[in-house]
């Protein structure tokens, strides 16, 4: 019977893809992505022929029962996204779950991710954390930092360019200026960047140098 697979890609060099990731998108009879122009580059690089397939956060649940019945069929089925493991802070978790709920196995390929590399390089703890991804832009934004506030695990957000200072001067407000803080940008590409210190610190750092690229926060947790 045909498959969904859950495939990651590279979040930057395009050499971090796994010899099996591959041979799935090799085999399979039909590639999801987010962008089919930033795929395409992709599998031209490893010189995959496969069809591509449009499948974004806007299309999902119009195209949902269109691949459960193309899978039904005997079509195996590949979900992407533009970097990373599809289903974390990208699409994928829609066509996972339906797939399930249709008695469609799932395989999902171990792989590239933000938010390890930029936890590990942080030096804040890694014994217990947790995974916020993108906070919310304005509803229940408030409340989640409050929540957070004492939260005694490491925590890891992401966060785009234009909005890193307003998160991190929400970060001083909720957590002090004097908690430990990593600030990650263009992990595995060439102008890969670290940034450690105090909130203080790092919010003193952004105001006078213009961020660039897509960042993963680390932010110790209370108490460490």
């Amino acid at each position: 019977m045909a498959k969904l697979y859950i495939v990651p890609t590279p979040i930057g060099n395009l050499d971090d893809i796994t010899i099996r990731a591959i041979q799935v998108l090799t085999d399979v009879d039909l590639i999801l992505c987010e962008d089919t122009r930033r795929s395409k580059k992709l599998l031209n690089h490893l010189g995959i022929k496969s069809q591509l397939r449009s499948h974004h956060k806007f299309n999902e649940h119009k195209e949902v029962e269109i691949i459960v019945k193309k899978i039904k069929e005997g079509n195996n089925v590949a979900v992407i996204s533009d970097a990373g493991t599809p289903g974390i802070s990208d699409p994928g978790f829609l066509i996972l779950r339906t797939s399930l709920e249709n008695s469609i196995e799932v395989e999902c390929l171990p792989g590239a991710t933000a938010l390890i590399p930029a936890l590990m390089v942080s030096g804040i703890s890694a014994d217990k954390f947790i995974f916020e991804g993108f906070l919310p832009i304005k509803k229940g934004r408030k409340t989640r930092l409050s929540i957070l506030s004492s939260e005694s695990r490491t925590m890891i957000f992401y966060e785009s360019p234009h909005k890193l200072v307003k998160t991190l001067l929400d970060f001083e407000i909720s957590f002090g200026s004097d908690r430990k803080i990593s600030v990650s940008r263009e992990l595995t590409k060439l102008y890969e960047e670290t940034s450690r210190g105090s909130l203080k610190e790092i919010i003193q750092l952004y105001t006078t140098k213009k961020p660039k690229g897509e960042y993963v926060i680390v932010v110790e947790g209370k108490g460490k």
